[in-house]
């Protein structure tokens, strides 16, 4: 996606989940997603699930992903 410089429409931490949004040539609204494991979901004193929607950090996931051994 970055070396394509494919344009990006928006990009969103959920706390459960971090998201990245863009459009297909047809217009069509895609979202690429990854879920945070269970544990590490936000949630409050009486164990309620907090979700939220906060701007998505790029370079770090970016870092992230480049320093993951988990990544092929």
């Amino acid at each position: 996606m970055i070396d394509a410089k494919y344009p990006l429409t928006g990009a969103s931490d959920h706390g459960v989940s971090l998201a990245i949004y863009m459009d297909d040539p047809d217009g069509n609204g895609v979202e690429l997603y990854w879920d945070r494991p269970k544990e590490e979901w936000p949630v409050d004193e009486n164990g309620g699930l907090q979700m939220v929607t906060e701007p998505l950090d790029l370079k770090e996931l970016v870092r992230l992903a480049e320093t993951s051994p988990n990544l092929p």
